[in-house]
Order: C-alpha cells, then sequence, then structure tokens
C-alpha cells in the first residue's frame, strides 16, 4: 500500500506532490532545494551554503519518518553548475561518509526559485517507518 507524507518540519512543496511517498519498505523522497523552512526562502547564495541546506532538509523529513541519513540507498544531485561539482562533494562527504548512497549528478538549466542544487533520494524505510 502506497504511503503519502507531507512534511510538517521541513520546506513546504511548492507544487502538488508529496514530500516522500513509502511502499514495500521504501521511502522515495522528492527533490529538496535549498529552502529555510522557517522563512520558506532560499537559505543563501552559495552552493555550499544551499548544499548544506538541502542535506538539512532531507535529514529533518528523514527524522520526522524516523529514519536517517544512514538509511538513505541512492541519491540523484542536479546542479545548475557543474563546475559546482567539487564543492558539493566536500559538503556530500561531511553529510555521508563514510558509507555513501549510490548517486548521480547531472547538469540542469534552472532550478525552483532559482536554487543551484538540488537532491531527490531515495531511503530504506524498513519496519522504523512512522508518521
Amino acid at each position: 500500500m502506497k504511503q503519502c507524507f507531507l512534511t510538517q518540519r521541513g520546506p513546504k512543496a511548492i507544487g502538488p506532490y508529496s514530500t516522500a511517498v513509502i511502499r514495500d519498505g521504501v521511502c522515495y523522497l522528492s527533490g529538496m532545494i535549498p529552502v529555510d523552512p522557517a522563512t520558506g526562502r532560499l537559505a543563501a547564495s552559495d552552493v555550499k551554503a544551499q548544499a548544506r541546506q538541502v542535506f538539512e532538509n532531507l535529514k529533518t523529513v528523514l527524522e520526522e519518518l524516523n529514519l536517517s541519513m544512514a538509511d538513505i540507498l541512492k541519491t540523484t544531485v542536479f546542479l545548475t553548475d557543474l563546475n559546482d561539482f567539487g564543492a558539493v562533494n566536500e559538503i556530500y562527504a561531511e553529510c555521508f561518509g563514510p558509507d555513501y548512497p549510490a548517486r548521480s549528478c547531472v547538469q540542469v538549466s534552472a532550478l525552483p526559485m532559482g536554487a543551484q542544487i538540488e537532491v531527490e533520494a531515495v531511503a530504506s524505510a524498513n519496519e522504523r517507518l512512522s508518521f
């Protein structure tokens, strides 16, 4: 059975979609941009600060689901400039190391609200899921 989840503590959706959808022990998290949940605005202008906010948003949503960053199996990172790849890798390593999830990273022409980074994730939900 599919369960849809809307965050109460993380950034609110800016469109008609769920923050996460859970099915068969797998949690699919919608893409997160660097929005400060308290203000609804982009948290910073530099890509490292934006990456930190994105991963903090992912962590917040996962915690609401009784999950953690360690449960993430796969991420997709969207960057508006692949020249930021190295800077984002630094923040990524801080958030996930040393057992990194699988990952794809692509450059896109634009992201919502003018963000420089967006990250979506797939996590193992197992039996710990609760909301």
